[in-house]
Protein backbone atom coordinates (compact mmCIF):
# COMPACT_ATOMS: atom_id res chain seq x y z
CA UNK A 1 0.00 0.00 0.00
CA UNK A 2 1.61 3.51 -1.41
CA UNK A 3 -0.11 6.68 0.23
CA UNK A 4 2.58 9.54 -0.24
CA UNK A 5 1.13 13.58 0.38
CA UNK A 6 3.03 16.17 -0.25
CA UNK A 7 2.69 19.55 -1.23
CA UNK A 8 2.28 21.09 2.90
CA UNK A 9 4.45 24.14 3.94
CA UNK A 10 3.74 27.18 5.69
CA UNK A 11 2.02 30.05 4.10
CA UNK A 12 -0.27 33.45 5.31
CA UNK A 13 -3.91 33.03 6.02
CA UNK A 14 -5.68 33.84 3.12
CA UNK A 15 -3.16 31.63 0.73
CA UNK A 16 -3.20 29.04 -1.07
CA UNK A 17 -1.69 25.19 -1.33
CA UNK A 18 -2.48 22.53 -2.94
CA UNK A 19 -1.73 19.17 -1.83
CA UNK A 20 -1.32 15.79 -3.93
CA UNK A 21 -1.30 12.21 -2.64
CA UNK A 22 -0.12 9.35 -4.63
CA UNK A 23 -1.76 6.57 -4.04
CA UNK A 24 -0.98 2.43 -5.12
CA UNK A 25 -3.20 1.29 -7.67
CA UNK A 26 -5.34 -1.16 -5.65
CA UNK A 27 -6.34 1.14 -3.14
CA UNK A 28 -6.99 3.72 -5.63
CA UNK A 29 -9.34 2.51 -8.21
CA UNK A 30 -11.44 0.33 -5.97
CA UNK A 31 -12.15 3.07 -3.26
CA UNK A 32 -13.35 6.96 -2.49
CA UNK A 33 -10.77 8.50 -1.34
CA UNK A 34 -10.50 11.14 1.01
CA UNK A 35 -8.22 13.79 2.58
CA UNK A 36 -7.60 14.12 6.62
CA UNK A 37 -6.02 16.23 8.56
CA UNK A 38 -4.84 16.28 12.03
CA UNK A 39 -4.24 19.24 14.30
CA UNK A 40 -2.23 19.06 17.24
CA UNK A 41 -4.36 17.29 20.15
CA UNK A 42 -7.37 16.64 18.18
CA UNK A 43 -8.42 13.39 16.62
CA UNK A 44 -7.28 13.20 12.80
CA UNK A 45 -10.70 13.94 10.93
CA UNK A 46 -11.84 13.40 7.18
CA UNK A 47 -12.65 16.92 5.41
CA UNK A 48 -12.83 15.79 2.10
CA UNK A 49 -13.96 12.84 -0.28
CA UNK A 50 -14.19 11.86 -3.68
CA UNK A 51 -15.84 8.61 -5.24
CA UNK A 52 -14.36 6.72 -7.74
CA UNK A 53 -17.40 8.45 -10.36
CA UNK A 54 -16.54 11.78 -9.19
CA UNK A 55 -19.07 12.50 -6.49
CA UNK A 56 -17.77 14.82 -3.73
CA UNK A 57 -18.29 15.65 -0.11
CA UNK A 58 -16.90 18.74 2.00
CA UNK A 59 -17.18 19.19 5.34
CA UNK A 60 -18.44 22.61 6.46
CA UNK A 61 -15.01 24.26 7.59
CA UNK A 62 -13.91 23.87 4.61
CA UNK A 63 -16.54 23.94 1.87
CA UNK A 64 -16.52 26.88 -0.62
CA UNK A 65 -12.45 27.08 0.56
CA UNK A 66 -11.18 23.47 -0.88
CA UNK A 67 -11.90 21.27 -3.98
CA UNK A 68 -11.11 17.84 -3.98
CA UNK A 69 -10.00 16.28 -7.15
CA UNK A 70 -8.52 13.15 -8.56
CA UNK A 71 -6.65 11.24 -11.44
CA UNK A 72 -7.51 8.04 -12.35
CA UNK A 73 -4.60 7.43 -14.43
CA UNK A 74 -2.35 8.92 -12.48
CA UNK A 75 -4.03 7.55 -9.46
CA UNK A 76 -3.00 10.78 -7.67
CA UNK A 77 -5.85 12.83 -5.92
CA UNK A 78 -5.43 16.48 -4.85
CA UNK A 79 -6.50 18.78 -2.79
CA UNK A 80 -6.88 22.65 -3.41
CA UNK A 81 -6.26 24.78 -0.56
CA UNK A 82 -8.05 28.35 -1.06
CA UNK A 83 -8.18 31.05 1.73
CA UNK A 84 -6.59 29.17 4.22
CA UNK A 85 -6.83 30.18 7.67
CA UNK A 86 -4.73 29.57 11.32
CA UNK A 87 -7.47 26.84 12.22
CA UNK A 88 -6.42 24.82 8.84
CA UNK A 89 -2.87 23.96 10.41
CA UNK A 90 -2.58 20.50 10.51
CA UNK A 91 -0.98 17.53 9.09
CA UNK A 92 -2.86 16.20 6.38
CA UNK A 93 -3.00 12.65 5.07
CA UNK A 94 -5.23 10.91 2.41
CA UNK A 95 -6.30 7.63 2.68
CA UNK A 96 -9.47 5.93 1.46
CA UNK A 97 -12.82 7.02 2.29
CA UNK A 98 -16.34 5.48 3.41
CA UNK A 99 -18.36 7.49 1.78
CA UNK A 100 -22.09 6.56 0.33
CA UNK A 101 -25.07 8.13 -1.18
CA UNK A 102 -27.87 8.74 1.08
CA UNK A 103 -30.92 10.32 0.34
CA UNK A 104 -29.30 12.18 -2.54
CA UNK A 105 -26.85 13.18 -1.10
CA UNK A 106 -22.76 12.06 -1.12
CA UNK A 107 -21.48 11.54 2.31
CA UNK A 108 -18.38 10.96 3.55
CA UNK A 109 -17.58 9.16 7.60
CA UNK A 110 -15.86 11.39 9.05
CA UNK A 111 -14.05 9.05 11.75
CA UNK A 112 -12.03 6.56 10.34
CA UNK A 113 -9.70 4.24 12.13
CA UNK A 114 -7.43 2.26 9.44
CA UNK A 115 -3.95 0.63 10.79
CA UNK A 116 -2.03 2.15 8.01
CA UNK A 117 -1.94 6.44 7.36
CA UNK A 118 1.44 6.73 5.38
CA UNK A 119 3.40 9.74 5.24
CA UNK A 120 1.23 12.89 5.77
CA UNK A 121 2.08 16.81 4.67
CA UNK A 122 2.40 19.21 7.26
CA UNK A 123 0.73 22.65 6.59
CA UNK A 124 1.08 25.51 8.89
CA UNK A 125 -0.41 28.77 8.26
CA UNK A 126 0.56 32.33 9.93
CA UNK A 127 -1.76 34.85 10.76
Amino acid sequence: VQLQASGGGLVQAGGSLRLSCAASGSTFSMNAMGWYRQAPGKQRELIAGIGTGGSTYLTDSVKGRFTISRDNAKTIVYLQMNSLQPGDTAVYYCNAAPCAWYSGNYYCRRYVDYDYWGQGTQVTVSS
